[in-house]
């Protein structure tokens, strides 16, 4: 028995988000509205089946955007004279990614899918859907000229032109599933009775058949049905008062007024409350979720002369800023297994943290504090700098993130664990969780593998370049038949035989005007040990030749070591291309094992990294080469 209740209230509570998400793919209102009601008819008519379904939205969504990607032919918001210059913006930007990458950003931010439901929805596995996301995320924060943090913004306000869309009743929508059951209906016996006449016989399912449902009709994209779940674990188990207080954050900034600013099970808005966070929850099926919010304020007097002469006199006036920002999130999970997903799940946000310009600096292992636990420290160099200080753990079924955003002094390395630890030890005694936290001790440990090719840096990896526009924006990897991170010194090839798993990637600030000089490039191949240190030496020999032999190149090393399993060289080097002209350049060689890459920067005018910061990236590269070397 059909209810039309439940479908009216689904119909209304349901359409303009899914009106919403296909304007957002489209920018086609008309035909966004279209979709999303034929959408609704079809679900009338097999409401029967879609209202048993745990995953309604997957069903309606998939005939919606469907719908609306056939019935949209043309970039309709370009002849909307009344349409907001910021939502025109937005559209264009859409508009220039694949239909995929589109999708996926869209339904990011404006579906509540977690990244596995995403994966499933356009048809990827997970890590493929997770780096189409990455690559969307930088590529639409490019185009349209705006930080990644401000996507949610962005997409939430297409919204706007939606306002005055006109919806038909709910009745209207059951009467037009009605006719089209009974068309088919029709349809369907006259389809029968041809068959029956032109063969003379019906041939129907016997007992032994197996039966067919909406929820198993494989040529229908989108339906997921799941299992059951139990709800016995369900109740919410962590309280307020268990997460950290305004006077525990005074750790993370002397001076500073700590205030809190909000307590929520975050299911509001888009659920993303912190730096890289790329998810509402770590754990999408677990049973509760609570997030505390605070802000670190600064108050200074500002001293101001006023007046000339006789009359001048200074006036003062305090001025209160936020220095520094924290977020304390604790997810319970069903299982212990599913806590450990979720904790790997956290870890990825920030060790492959796809916000703009914003660079892993260091990872820690850290033990003592729960069950396990790690430490990152990135540096966000926007506009406003700022460093970010993250811890995350696991105890039991409960995991829980403390992310500390910084201006100015950066959190110490103690006071992140102290606060982890601080903030484990506050929801120990909770349902599920586990160990307690001790004398926290870290360990500084290789990055996370984040889904790049084995030994290749990614975004995340690269520090500062001074006087750019935009962010990072890396090539896709490529067989490595030229190798442009050489130089004319050393001619590198990593062609030829007993070389395997050559590849290079270049990375690039598409944003910046006149840059055609500007780039980093890394190259790596894999190769047995022995010949992988005389590649080394014969790079060495040849830069050291050059310096010699070239009397418009000159050579600085700016780092070097050497054993038997390991070697990192690191040079400026500079090109005089006549009088008036020179062309610097900084290159590393680098061996793990087997495993070798060079890299190399060229700056642009005034557009470079400091000597410092390359020569950090080149004992990142070291570290990216471990997997690489293992996989020969």
């Amino acid at each position: 028995m059909r209810s039309p209740e439940t479908f009216d209230a689904y119909y209304v509570e349901t359409r303009t988000r899914l009106l919403h998400e296909a304007y957002a793919l489209t920018g086609d209102a008309p035909a966004a509205r279209t979709a999303v009601r034929d959408a609704f008819v079809v679900t009338w008519h097999h409401w029967r089946k879609v209202e048993h379904l745990d995953d309604r939205d997957g069903y309606v969504r998939a005939l919606a955007l469907g719908r609306a990607r056939r019935r949209h032919n043309a970039r309709l918001w370009h002849r909307d004279k009344s349409l907001d210059p910021e939502v025109r913006s937005t559209l264009d930007a859409l508009s220039k990614l694949t239909a995929r990458q589109r999708e996926l950003l869209v339904l990011n931010v404006l579906s509540a899918l977690s990244l596995s439901e995403l994966a499933r929805t356009v048809g990827l596995p997970r890590a493929d859907a997770e780096r189409e996301l990455q690559t969307a995320t930088a590529q639409f924060a490019l185009h349209r000229d705006a930080p990644s943090t401000e996507i949610p913004r962005l997409l939430h306000a297409l919204s706007g032109p939606l306002e005055d869309i006109r919806w038909p009743r709910a009745t209207v929508i059951r009467r037009s599933g009605a006719a089209r059951r009974r068309t088919h209906t029709v349809i369907g016996a006259a389809v029968a009775t041809a068959a029956l006449v032109a063969s003379g016989s019906l041939v129907a399912a016997g007992s032994g058949a197996e039966p067919t449902s909406l929820g198993e009709d494989k040529s229908t994209p989108g339906v997921t049905v799941h299992p059951p779940v139990s709800d016995a674990d369900g109740a919410d188990n962590v309280a307020a008062d268990a997460l950290l207080s305004p006077a525990q954050l005074s750790r993370f900034g002397a001076g500073l007024d700590w205030t809190e600013t909000a307590t929520t099970d975050d299911v509001d808005g888009d659920g993303l409350v912190a730096p890289c966070q790329r998810e509402r929850f770590a754990d999408p099926d677990g049973v509760s979720a609570l997030t505390r919010t605070w802000k670190g304020t600064e108050t200074r007097v500002v001293k101001k002369k006023v007046g000339t002469g006789k009359r001048a006199r200074t006036r003062k006036r305090e001025v209160t800023s936020v220095r520094s920002t924290a977020v304390e999130v604790v997810e319970t999970s069903r299982t212990a297994e599913d806590a450990e997903q979720a904790f790997e799940t956290a870890s990825l946000w920030f060790a492959g943290c796809i916000d703009p310009r914003t660079q892993l600096v260091t990872t820690r292992t850290v033990t003592r504090v729960g069950d396990e636990a790690r430490a990152f420290r990135l540096r966000s160099w926007g506009k406003k700098s700022a460093d970010i200080s993250v811890g995350v753990a696991r105890t039991g079924r409960l995991v829980v993130a403390l992310v500390v955003r910084s201006q100015g002094k950066p959190v110490g390395d103690k006071a992140v664990l102290t606060g982890l630890s601080a903030a484990v030890n506050g929801v120990c005694g909770a349902e599920g969780a586990g160990t307690c936290a001790g004398r926290a001790r870290a360990r500084t440990s290789a990055p996370l593998p984040i889904g790049t090719p084995p030994g290749l840096l990614s975004v995340v990896d690269l520090p500062p370049v001074s006087a750019v526009r935009g962010p990072w924006v890396g090539t896709d990897a490529e067989k490595a038949r030229t190798n442009y991170a050489a130089t004319r010194c050393d001619r590198t090839s990593f062609t030829g035989k007993g070389i395997s798993k050559a590849l290079t990637r270049t990375f690039l600030f598409p944003e910046t005007p006149n840059a055609s000089q500007l780039g980093l490039t890394q190259t790596v191949g894999a190769m047995k040990p022995a010949r992988a240190r005389t590649f080394v030496d014969t790079v060495r020999d040849r830069i050291r030749e050059c310096a010699r032999a070239n009397l418009g190149t000159s050579v600085t090393q700016l780092a070097s070591s050497s054993s038997k399993s390991s070697d990192l060289s690191v040079w400026a080097l500079t090109f005089e291309i006549n009088d008036r002209q020179s062309f610097p350049f900084l290159m590393a060689i680098v061996r793990d094992g087997g495993a070798v890459s060079q890299l190399g920067f060229a700056p642009d005018r005034n557009m470079t990294m400091s000597r410092a910061d390359f020569v950090t990236l080149a004992r990142r590269v070291m570290q990216r080469l471990g997997p690489l070397d293992s996989a020969r």
